[in-house]
């Protein structure tokens, strides 16, 4: 009988995410509207996503190949869901053809994997495909995303190279424990002056991705449009228990 009080909870948390989201975009002088939540569902079942969805949330993200070509299929089909981890070339085609509502891919951080999407995305006839250039804004190796310093020239590449995608702005994770700091932050903004003043852009049409459960209110404050929240939504990752 714990599952349906779990569900209750996760809509509850939903609601506390938007408050909060809404307080931090009024303390920097934004709106709340542009904001967008994505609910990161990586390791829940369906039936929690359902949940949410019921509560009137449509924008989703997962972090796996595998775990979202098995419940895409099997949920809503408007909702708009957002791959944010580590992509790899060879399971693109797998995801693009799987995922006919993938609205955004937030971890573009080589030419080879924007070329790869770009080709799919062309050979699939889908719509062009919105993209992230994801930056390594924290400088650890264990860390995807391109070095600030190769920010400009992959996002140039996409946009003026890759047809089939929609250069849509920046991404990052921050520090190790997921809780950056402003300075994390600070170096996606200056990414985003000198991506915009390259590639002829207003600051307002270069999204940025970067918050997560632990910091997505000082993201908002400092510029964030995308926060990633999962565990604050839908509580504690379960990963499978190794034998």
């Amino acid at each position: 009988m714990a599952a349906p009080a779990a569900e209750g909870l996760a809509v509850t948390a939903l609601r506390s995410v938007f408050h909060r989201v809404r307080q931090a975009a009024e303390r920097s002088g934004r709106r709340a509207d542009d904001v967008r939540v994505v609910a990161v569902s990586k390791t829940k079942p369906i039936s929690l996503i359902n949940q949410v969805y019921d509560a009137g949330h449509r924008c989703f993200g997962e972090n796996y190949v595998q775990e979202i070509i098995q419940k895409a299929p099997e949920l809503p089909e408007d909702i708009e869901w957002h791959y944010i981890g580590h992509l790899q070339s060879n399971k693109v085609k797998q995801l693009l053809t799987a995922v006919p509502s993938l609205a955004m891919v937030h971890g573009v951080d080589n030419q080879k994997l924007a070329n790869h999407l770009d080709r799919m995305v062309s050979s699939i006839g889908r719509q062009p495909l919105k993209v992230l250039v994801q930056v390594n804004t924290s400088g650890e190796e264990s860390k995807s995303g391109i070095d600030p310093s190769n920010c400009v020239e992959l996002a140039k590449h996409v946009k003026l190279d890759c047809p089939n995608l929609e250069f849509s702005g920046l991404m990052t994770i921050g520090r190790p424990d997921y809780t950056s700091t402003p300075e994390n932050f600070k170096t996606l903004l200056n990414c985003r002056t000198e991506v915009c003043k390259v590639l002829g852009m207003g600051e307002s049409q270069c999204e940025l991705s970067m918050g997560m459960s632990s910091d997505f209110e000082l993201a908002i404050e400092m510029g964030s449009t995308n926060v990633r929240i999962g565990s604050t939504i839908f509580g504690p990752r379960e990963y499978p228990k190794r034998q």
